[in-house]
């Protein structure tokens, strides 16, 4: 049966490789992006099936998820999957920033991590409460929640609440039959850290794992489909590590 799914930050790199995994299950896609239109039409373009989306929305702004919520209602024909995707990351290493610098990284990252993320959750699952056929949440968390992040620390922090959110909610929206869980993802190869990964620290990176590699948006979204299943209902509040055994949780 198809579904009715919303994906922030779906622009490029793991959001697009998750928009991607939905539509090929037959699902209704819904492409968030906050500022890059063309991105998410690209996005948009390469969905198989049809019903997909485009849809925006600043989810820093308090205002911004209720209508993101409803545009997307009205453009997929509902929503029974919210995937918490989009996410700001900003260098601040504490000991080279001013404090100026450092309240503007916390602020910001938090607006969009934190804030808007549980800003959206909200929204989503009240309109899965009142449509009354249950629902899926997934946040994107991150191996720095656990692993620490010394360069970013408030995208560790914020990935960390992420992590916790999902499970806060998993107790209290399991009552009206809606699963809620967070992956981990290590080191992904996008676009983004391209640079990075051609660079000197490239092999470093790789070898943080003993695969030897890093891992690729389409792992990540696999797991993120997995957690969007019925079969995965029983695995609701799991924070589930996809990071090639680079980094081992006790």
């Amino acid at each position: 049966m198809s579904r009715a799914v919303l994906i922030t930050g779906a622009s490029g790199g793991i959001g697009r490789a998750i928009a991607q995994a939905f539509a090929a299950a037959g699902d209704r896609v819904a492409v968030h992006y906050g500022g890059n239109r063309a991105g998410a039409e690209e996005t948009l373009a390469l969905l198989p099936g049809s019903g997909h989306a485009v849809v925006t929305g600043d989810i820093a702004s308090p205002e911004a998820p209720p209508l993101l919520v409803a545009s997307t209602v009205d453009a997929v024909g509902g929503l029974d999957v919210l995937v918490n995707n989009a996410a700001l990351m900003v260098p601040h290493p504490i000991a080279e920033v001013s404090y100026e610098d450092w309240l503007d990284a916390w602020k910001r990252t938090a607006a969009v991590n934190l804030h808007g993320t549980a800003n959206l959750s909200f929204c989503a699952a009240r309109e899965m409460i009142a449509r009354g056929d249950g629902g899926r949440i997934v946040n994107i968390g991150s191996r720095g929640a656990f692993r620490g992040e010394p360069d970013h620390p408030a995208y560790g922090a914020t990935k960390a609440a992420v992590h916790a959110m999902a499970q806060s909610l998993a107790v209290a929206l399991a009552p009206h039959g809606i699963g809620v869980a967070a992956v981990a993802p290590g080191f992904v190869a996008t676009d983004r850290v391209a640079g990075r990964l051609d660079g000197t620290e490239g092999d470093a990176i790789r070898a943080q794992s003993p695969f030897g590699r890093v891992g690729t948006p389409e792992e990540v979204a696999a797991a993120v489909l997995w957690l969007s299943s019925p079969e995965a209902v029983w695995a609701s509040g799991t924070v589930l590590d996809v990071n090639g055994a680079s980094y081992l949780r006790t």
